[in-house]
C-alpha cells in the first residue's frame, strides 16, 4: 500500500485508546478473519491430496503443481492488493478477498477435472495473497502503537486457527465417509466437502467486513475528513484529534505514488532493508513448515500410520501451533522480535536435524515402495515434528508478519511489502511443488530444511534489527544510511 501497514503510527502516538481496548481488538479480530481463511485455504488440501491424486489419476509432480497453484495465485494477489486498497479502500479489498474464497470453495469442491481444480486453487490463492497483505496493513493502521505487535500477531493466530479448523473438518468428514475418497453427501466425495465447507467462513468474513470502519488514513487520503474524524475518535479518543488529522494530511502531502524504483538506492541496487524483508520471507518457507501442514497426512501414512491416525496426528499438530502462537503474542512486545527469531531458528534446526537423521538412517522401504520407521523411531519423528512446529509457531510464524508490517519506512513500504510477500509465496510454491517427488528421500528433504533453519539463525544474527519500540522516523533514518 502506498501508505502502508504502519502509517497509523503518525497518528496513533497521539491517541488515547487504553491498552486492550475492546473496540480496537474487535476491529483487528474481524480484519484477521482474512488470515483464518488464508489458513483454511492453505491447509484444506492436506486431507484431500491422496483422494485428489486418485480421483484425477495424476502423478506426484502434477499433485505438487495442483497444491502449489494456490501459492502462485497468492503471489499475484499480494502484488496487487496494496495498490487496489489505495484506490478503492481497505474494506472493499477485504470483500473482494471474501468473494474469491467463496468462488474457490465451490470451484474446487465441484471440479470435474484437475485443470478446473487447479484453476480454482489459483482463485483461492488470489484471495490468500490479498488477505496476507490487507489484514496486517489494516490492523496496523487502526492499532495504537503500544499493542501493535500483539494485534499484528492476530493475523498469525487467525492463520493457525484456520489451519486447525480446516484439518479438523478434513478429519471429521473423512471419518464420517470412511475415507477422504469415499462418497459422503449428495453424491459427493468427502474431499469435495472439505473444500465446500470453506464457503461458510468466507460468507462470515464478507458479512463482518461491513461492521468495521474504513482506515482513517485512507479516509483522509480521499478527503473524507468528517468520516476520518469519527473513526479516529472511536479508535483513539478525542485527545489531540485535530493535530492527529493534520499530521496525517502532512504525511500524505509529502507522499507520492510508490513505484518499484523506490526500492533502489540512488547509487544502484536494492536497499539493504528490502533484502532483509525478502530474506525473512524466504527463510520462513524454506524451513519446510508447510510440508507439515500440506502433506503431513501423506507423510505419516508413508511411515506406517493409517489414514485415521494420520488425521488425528495432524489435528494435534495444528493445536500445538495455535498454543505456541499464543505464547509468541504474549512475548513479542516484551522481549522483542529478534530474540524470538533466534530462539526459533535454533529450535527448528535441532528438531529438523533429528527428523533428517531418523528418516535418513532408520527408515525401511518395503518391496511395494512404502516406507516405515521401525520400533520407537516413528515416535521420535512424531515428537521432533511437533517440536519443530513449537519452535516455528513461537517465532518465525507470527514474528515475520509483524516485522514485514513495521520494518519498512513509509516511502518504500508498499513496494517492499509487496515484493517480500510475493517472495514468500514463490518460496512456498517451490517447497510445496518439490516435496511430493522427495517422499522417497525424506532424510535429504529434512536435511535441507534443517540447513535452511541453521542459516536463518545466521541471517537474523547478522542482518535483522530489533523494531520493538523503534519509531517510524528512526527506521527512515536507518534506511537513508543503509
Amino acid at each position: 500500500m502506498s501508505h502502508g501497514p504502519v502509517g497509523s503510527e503518525e497518528y496513533a502516538d497521539y491517541g488515547a485508546a487504553e491498552p486492550g481496548s475492546g473496540r480496537v481488538v474487535r476491529i483487528a479480530a474481524v480484519a484477521a478473519l482474512g488470515g483464518l481463511l488464508f489458513g483454511y485455504d492453505s491447509a484444506v488440501i492436506n486431507g484431500a491430496v491422496d483422494a485428489v491424486q486418485r480421483k484425477f489419476e495424476i502423478g506426484n509432480l502434477a499433485v505438487g503443481i495442483a497444491v502449489a497453484a494456490a501459492l502462485l495465485g497468492a503471489a499475484a494477489g499480494a502484488m496487487v492488493a496494496g495498490r487496489l486498497a489505495d484506490r478503492i479502500g481497505r474494506l472493499s479489498v477485504m470483500k473482494i478477498a471474501a468473494l474469491l474464497f467463496l468462488l474457490s470453495a465451490f470451484g474446487t469442491g465441484l471440479s470435474h477435472d484437475v485443470w478446473v481444480f487447479g484453476l480454482f486453487r489459483v482463485v483461492g490463492g488470489l484471495g490468500v495473497g490479498v488477505a496476507s497483505v490487507i489484514a496486517p496493513a489494516y490492523i496496523a493502521e487502526t492499532s495504537p502503537p503500544h499493542i501493535r505487535g500483539r494485534l499484528g500477531s492476530l493475523q498469525q493466530l487467525a492463520i493457525v486457527s484456520g489451519i486447525f479448523i480446516s484439518l479438523a473438518i478434513d478429519a471429521a468428514l473423512a471419518h464420517l465417509a470412511g475415507g477422504s475418497g469415499e462418497e459422503l453427501w449428495l453424491g459427493l466425495e468427502a474431499w469435495r466437502w472439505m473444500f465446500l465447507m470453506m464457503a461458510v467462513p468466507a460468507i462470515v468474513y464478507g458479512g463482518l467486513s461491513y461492521t468495521i470502519p474504513e482506515s482513517p488514513r485512507y479516509l483522509v487520503a480521499k478527503f473524507r475528513i468528517p468520516e476520518a474524524r469519527t473513526v479516529l475518535t472511536m479508535l483513539l479518543g478525542e485527545k489531540n484529534l485535530e493535530l492527529t488529522i493534520s499530521r496525517i494530511q502532512e504525511s500524505l502531502a509529502a507522499d507520492r505514488p510508490p513505484t518499484w524504483r523506490d526500492l533502489r538506492k540512488p547509487a544502484g541496487g536494492l536497499y539493504g532493508i528490502v533484502w532483509v524483508g525478502v530474506g525473512l520471507s524466504m527463510f520462513q518457507q524454506f524451513v519446510g513448515i508447510n510440508v507439515i501442514f500440506y502433506y503431513s497426512n501423506v507423510l505419516w501414512q508413508a511411515v506406517g500410520f493409517d489414514e485415521s491416525s494420520s488425521f488425528t496426528i495432524t489435528v494435534i499438530t495444528s493445536i500445538v501451533n495455535i498454543v505456541t502462537t499464543l505464547i509468541a503474542i504474549a512475548l513479542i512486545d516484551k522481549i522483542g522480535r529478534r530474540p524470538l527469531l533466534l530462539i526459533g531458528s535454533a529450535g527448528m534446526a535441532l528438531s529438523l536435524g533429528v527428523m533428517a537423521a531418523v528418516f535418513g538412517f532408520f527408515a525401511e522401504t518395503a518391496a511395494d515402495g512404502s516406507v516405515s520407521l521401525p520400533g520407537a523411531t516413528g515416535i521420535v519423528a512424531l515428537v521432533a515434528a511437533n517440536l519443530f512446529v513449537v519452535a516455528f509457531g513461537m517465532s518465525w510464524g507470527p514474528v515475520v508478519w509483524v516485522l514485514l508490517g513495521e520494518m519498512f519506512p513509509n516511502r518504500i513500504r508498499a513496494a517492499a511489502l509487496g515484493l517480500a510477500a510475493s517472495a514468500q509465496w514463490v518460496a512456498n510454491a517451490i517447497i510445496t511443488t518439490t516435496f511430493p517427488g522427495l517422499r522417497d528421500f525424506l532424510g535429504g528433504a529434512y536435511g535441507f530444511y534443517a540447513i535452511c533453519a541453521a542459516l536463518s539463525f545466521v541471517f537474523v544474527w547478522r542482518y535483522v534489527r530489533e523494531t520493538k519500540g523503534v519509531s517510524l522516523e528512526d527506521m527512515h533514518a536507518e534506511l537513508l544510511t543503509d
